[in-house]
């Protein structure tokens, strides 16, 4: 007992009998500075001995308190000087290197061979051709989105700025991104926060997401006001009406802008009071069945004058989703697009249960959308975009093979804008000034700079696969398909997408005779009319 007594407080002790034995003697220029130090760790000690908060520092005066600062630099120490190349935390310092490269517009060619463990399970690659197709110009990835229903069409680009909202991003982020996306004639999401002036400031194209909080076309009760939509939506600078369901980081759980982070110019993008947190509800107050969904589609499409209508959503319970290609063929109603967010994405931060165990990944829920909609003869109609962690060609080229038509980017563009994965994007103390609305910080961010760098990220990105598509015979990206691409899945065994998925035919859950036991029992359950399962 006399022990451990003498190791929690001996240099407590020592630091207090240090300071009064040194007090007579600071006529001694050399000792006062050590008196000042020993006075003020006293004191500290003394702190830690009268708190009630942390048993660490009571119980170890002054020594207790490195604990928390090891803690608190644990994630930085990890990264730069423990990390491993291939450690995906949540990207890895090889995926996070390659972006840099890129924005920079240095070269990411790697010597020596690959830092990959080819023989590992889970492994993939693109199989390539003994007859490579002439390179293909990388400006010619484009995809036009607007079904039948849609007068006005918009000519997409193969890879875009995924949903970032203005508020959870600083201005000059935004100002980054957008005069990015201009000039390299991509879009630009702007996330559930509404089109803010700064959105407006370059001219890029733009993609309006409209989540539960109606922001930005939000009547005084938080529901959705029509008028003020219309208004919004006629800028020619608005491309795409994108409909947010949920979102990867936190399907069914809403969203909230803490009341710190709320400046004047938020509350006003948005349309709501300052001095509270914004909160997003879990669900939409405009609608509340696949067929009220649908008919909500229907009346942006015509108050946006004939724009592509979408939704954008993290698959959750199948039926649901099943339910709404029901009431698609009941309607008559389709959506221009679907963008599938994977539980792998977002940048909003979540509870880590949501972040960890809630919703589909994005290749499973992107295959289970694809077959859906190619299993009831809507594929041909109906565009479909793919989020989630995709940073690279072959991120890119991944999610074409097993049915994306083009894919989105969000934490790839903010590594382009200077963001290092510092995970402190919530507490407005973001250290690049990416996501922060602290003026001094932001203020480092240079929007010249890092809107060049959002473009080279993009076009040596789009270069990057066109030369993998050129290896593997390609002359477009459409052409890509399951067949393309291999994962490894023991020591001994490698299949192509292909040979492991299911994927159905066209019309075979209107036929009657679907080929597989899920997706016959799920589209049983599908209903029209509600989200609710069937009654078995």
């Amino acid at each position: 007992m006399n022990l451990s007594l003498l190791s929690r407080y001996a240099f407590f002790a020592f630091c207090v009998l240090f300071t009064l034995a040194s007090l007579p003697f600071l006529g001694h220029e050399w000792l006062w500075p050590f008196t000042l130090l020993g006075g003020v760790l006293s004191l500290i000690g003394i702190g830690d001995l009268l708190q009630k908060r942390h048993a660490v520092r009571r119980n170890y005066p002054i020594l207790g308190n490195i604990r928390y600062l090891v803690e608190g630099i644990r994630p930085e120490i990890r990264q730069y000087l423990l990390e491993g190349d291939a450690e995906q935390l949540p990207f890895s310092r090889a995926q996070r290197s390659l972006v840099y490269s890129r924005a920079k517009n240095e070269g990411a060619d790697k010597p020596f061979g690959t830092l990959s463990d080819v023989y590992q399970n889970g492994f993939e690659f693109i199989s390539h051709s003994m007859r490579p197709a002439p390179l293909t110009d990388p400006c010619s990835f484009r995809v036009e989105i607007g079904g039948p229903q849609c007068s006005q069409p918009y000519s997409a680009s193969l890879f875009n700025i995924s949903a970032m909202s203005f508020g959870s991003l600083s201005a000059n982020a935004i100002r980054a991104l957008n005069e990015g996306a201009k000039l390299g004639e991509f879009y630009h999401d702007t996330g559930e926060g509404s089109i803010s002036p700064y959105h407006r400031e370059h001219g890029g194209d733009l993609v309006w997401e409209l989540g539960s909080g109606y922001f930005g076309c939000r009547a005084s009760d938080g529901r959705f006001d029509p008028e003020r939509f219309a208004a919004q939506a006629a800028n020619p600078q608005v491309k795409m009406i994108e409909i947010k369901l949920s979102q990867g980081a936190k399907p069914g759980h809403g969203g909230i802008l803490p009341k710190h982070k709320i400046t004047e110019e938020i509350a006003n993008t948005r349309g709501v009071p300052m001095g509270e947190d914004c909160i997003s509800p879990s669900r939409h107050s405009a609608f509340s069945t696949p067929t009220e969904l649908l008919q909500f589609i229907a009346q942006l499409r015509e108050l946006s004058g004939g724009k592509p209508v979408g939704f954008k959503f993290c698959l959750g319970h199948p039926w649901e989703f099943m339910g709404i290609v029901k009431a698609m063929l009941e309607t008559g109603i389709l959506p221009d697009f679907i963008v599938v967010d994977g539980k792998e994405g977002g940048t909003g931060a979540a509870p880590l249960e949501f972040t960890d165990h809630l919703g589909v990944p994005l290749r499973e829920g992107l295959l289970f959308v694809h077959n859906t909609l190619v299993g009831s003869n809507l594929r041909d109609k109906i565009k479909l975009g793919a989020s989630g962690k995709i940073v690279s060609a072959f991120d890119i080229a991944r999610v074409l093979a097993i049915g994306a038509d083009w894919a989105n980017s969000a934490r790839g563009f903010m590594f382009a804008i200077g963001c290092i994965q510092s995970q402190s994007c919530h507490t407005n103390k973001c250290p690049t000034g990416v996501a922060t609305q602290d003026p001094l910080r932001q203020r480092a961010l240079v929007v010249e700079d890092k809107a060049q760098r959002v473009y080279n990220f993009h076009r040596n990105t789009l270069k990057a696969l066109a030369e993998m598509l050129a290896a593997a015979g390609l002359d477009h990206p459409s052409q890509i398909d399951a067949k393309h691409l291999v994962q490894r899945l023991s020591a001994t065994e490698i299949k192509l997408f292909s040979q492991q998925h299911v994927f159905l035919a066209p019309g075979e859950l209107l036929s009657g005779q679907i080929g597989g036991e899920f997706y016959e029992r799920m589209w049983r359950m599908a209903r029209a009319d509600s989200f609710e399962p069937a009654p078995a």
